[in-house]
């Protein structure tokens, strides 16, 4: 009698960092936890998927899910129409990232998409970015303290709203409005014709977007991934990616 796998591979994009001289690609454990914690297995995707023709399609074939981690780099900016340079680039992870979106929304495999991942989901649909938040007029600073403990970094911050009849309204169960942590100096501008807002911050930011026509694809500026074990909300966040991740993976069973 064969083993019964039931439990869904998810795919997570890795960070180009520098390793004392050695280049290396790199994902923090929290978000590798958060999936193991919802019933997920975790497997990391390097930016050399794209090194060769069909090596991401390949990768992508035994996968249920995608999530896009957060990350110390941003887009560079010509992606979204602006000029001038990104001091915390990292254009291997931009590559794959916008590849592996355009590859979900062809397959409908399910997507969570967690702050520079958000950032990535809005760019890679025909949005735009605000490079600096804190220097937009109505809108709050909504960088973390960085001389602050990492659990002070990432605390709740400010309290979101979540829009009716979404996929993150499904998700909490009826609730309104949620404290949420804020580490980003980034945020969207503006969204494609394929993304819905899901929430906002008071100062109007949209803090969560989803996939119109998607059966599961959405994207938070916040960090669910942070202490999921104790946060009721990571967990439904999480629980609900990984049940669609789930379904995704039965229905493409032979």
């Amino acid at each position: 009698m064969g083993i019964i796998f039931n439990k869904p591979l998810i795919g997570v994009i890795m960070c180009q960092i520098d390793m004392q001289g050695h280049p290396s690609q790199m994902v923090h454990n929290k978000y590798l936890d958060a999936i193991l914690l919802a019933g997920g297995i975790p497997l990391a995707l390097p930016h050399g998927l794209l090194a060769a023709p069909d090596l991401l399609e390949q990768a992508l074939a035994p996968l249920s899910g995608i999530l896009l981690t957060g990350s110390p780099s941003n887009i560079e900016p010509w992606h979204y129409g602006e000029s001038g340079d990104e001091p915390y680039a990292d254009p291997g992870r931009d590559k794959l990232a916008f590849a592996l979106i355009n590859a979900l929304i062809a397959h409908r495999t399910p997507l969570l998409a967690i702050c520079r991942g958000l950032q990535e989901l809005v760019v890679a649909t025909g949005g735009t970015l605000h490079r600096q938040l804190h220097v937009q007029p109505g809108l709050r600073d909504h960088r973390e303290d960085g001389t602050l403990s990492l659990d002070e970094q990432y605390a709740p911050a400010h309290d979101i709203v979540i829009e009716p009849d979404g996929l993150l309204q499904e998700l909490v169960a009826g609730e309104t409005a949620f404290w949420v942590n804020s580490l980003h100096q980034q945020g969207i501008k503006t969204l494609g014709p394929s993304l819905r807002s899901e929430a906002r911050s008071a100062d109007g930011l949209i803090e969560a977007v989803s996939l119109r026509d998607h059966p599961f694809a959405l994207g938070v500026q916040w960090h669910p991934e942070w202490h999921a074990a104790e946060s009721l909300l990571s967990q439904q966040l999480f629980g609900g990616f990984i049940r669609a991740s789930q379904r995704y993976q039965q229905d493409a069973r032979p």
